[in-house]
């Protein structure tokens, strides 16, 4: 889940949002349009819309701050954490490390549903000075204290990879000391817990819920699809235990002169053979690496006037690995630095390549074999 559009930084912590973030904020300001039209409509519509929408981005930025306790925390235990994203069904943080021991991911976990419920103490307690029952702001703060209690229920569901489904993993690794059997069974459960939103959205729905039952449905769907997923980097992690970036690292790219153009590179050399990793030499020494992305950002028209030395990636400028880094490892700064190929080096000398496509043919191959 990456954002497409960034709205700055918290304590470091880039913030954005996915383009489905819009959808529900418009259906929460809808919703909360018509709450309190229901409550006091004497308050005219200017009014009831004025709050809902302020109503509504209050919301978001509780859902913020509860992420930002998820951040922080991993932050204070050496987990890098790249971003934080708001989209449809909430928020979810970008921590690009698993947490080394149980007692970190219970309480990297349970920051958030307590921060939620900490926002919900706070807003209830505020109403206090809020004025009369009837009053709009009484309103706001008593949906705002409600709603973050109900956020923080909601996360305690045992559904992994919600926060009360890793608490469920944290729980299962340190009662068996496995991280990894942990998280098979926190999946397990999260796809249960699933197929039961499923089937109870479906009910929902056939009952007359509406929307509603639908989204319910929805909700259980993405926790079956992220539950499975979980399940899937445990596999792929017990694949790639051991494995080094030497052990699939290729040394056969091909290297082309950078005083050609890119017109020659794309008919000749690009289209013909397939390749789609070139390496660069001038003066002989190795300056630079070319693939099919550095070709798109050039307009065609400019092809034959355009030399490979112009577009390549330098070496120094490229993210590289020595030999002996394990191949997780490898996968994770591909992952978190949107990288197709990795050169691999050793003080300075170009020892291969290694690339997705590499990582993918032996995992293939493995799955072929039952390995």
């Amino acid at each position: 889940m990456r954002s497409q559009i960034k709205l700055g930084k918290v304590f470091g912590i880039e913030i954005g949002l996915h383009y489905s973030w819009f959808l529900i904020a418009l259906l929460i300001v809808a919703s909360l349009y018509s709450q309190f039209h229901v409550k006091d409509p004497e308050w005219g519509n200017t009014l009831i819309l004025s709050m809902a929408i302020v109503t509504g981005l209050l919301f978001f930025v509780s859902l913020l701050v509860h992420e930002l306790a998820h951040s922080v925390f991993a932050r204070s235990r050496g987990l890098p954490v790249k971003e934080i994203t708001l989209f449809a069904l909430g928020g979810v943080s970008q921590i690009e490390k698993e947490p080394a021991s149980a007692k970190t991911e219970f309480w990297m976990a349970f920051a958030g549903p307590l921060t939620s419920a900490g926002i919900g103490v706070v807003c209830l307690a505020a109403r206090l000075g809020a004025g009369a029952a009837s009053s709009p702001l009484y309103a706001m703060i008593s949906w705002l204290g409600y709603i973050n209690f109900a956020l923080a229920a909601f996360n305690m569901v045992p559904g992994y990879p919600l926060d009360g489904g890793r608490i469920l993993r944290a729980l299962i690794w340190w009662k068996t000391g496995d991280g990894e059997r942990a998280t098979r069974l926190a999946a397990k459960t999260g796809q249960a817990v699933g197929f039961l939103f499923i089937a109870w959205g479906i009910l929902q729905f056939a009952s007359g819920a509406g929307f509603g039952g639908l989204w319910i449905s929805f909700i259980g769907w993405f926790l079956l699809t992220s539950a499975g997923e979980s399940y899937k980097q445990v596999g792929l992690k017990h694949a790639l235990e051991g494995v080094t970036a030497r052990d699939i690292m290729t040394n056969d790219c091909p290297s082309l002169d950078g005083n050609l153009n890119v017109q020659h590179f794309v008919d000749e050399e690009l289209l013909k053979t397939g390749q789609r990793c070139f390496l660069i030499t001038q003066n002989r020494d190795i300056a630079g690496l070319v693939t099919p992305h550095e070709v798109k950002g050039i307009d065609r028209a400019r092809w034959p006037y355009t030399t490979l030395s112009d577009i390549m990636r330098p070496l120094e400028d490229l993210h590289t690995v020595p030999p002996e880094t394990p191949l997780q490892n490898v996968l994770e700064i591909m992952g978190r630095e949107g990288l197709n190929q990795v050169p691999v080096m050793t003080n300075g000398h170009l020892d291969g390549i290694l690339s997705r496509a590499h990582l993918l043919d032996y995992l293939r191959t493995q799955a072929e074999l039952k390995v």
